[in-house]
């Protein structure tokens, strides 16, 4: 994944917007991908797949501990 150094940094940096940019980017393009006809693209969408993990999972290290910021306002 090439932006796995830019993943690390946008966790390392708290930015939060970015990552969630990031994971935005990353659903479009797997729905586009999965829309693909003609050609399997299968190992693209794997990719892209695991991808949207990563970002998610940079996303829950950032997550404020329960009860410090209202639940509605961390979404």
């Amino acid at each position: 994944m090439s932006s796995a150094i830019e993943l690390s940094g946008y966790v390392q940096t708290k930015n939060r917007r970015a990552l969630e940019e990031l994971r935005a980017h990353r659903r479009k393009m797997l729905v586009d991908l999965q829309s693909i006809t003609g050609i399997s693209p299968a190992k693209s969408v794997e990719a892209v797949q695991d991808e949207i993990a990563a970002i998610e999972a940079g996303l829950q290290e950032l997550k404020p501990p329960p009860g410090t910021v209202p639940e509605n306002e961390w979404q």
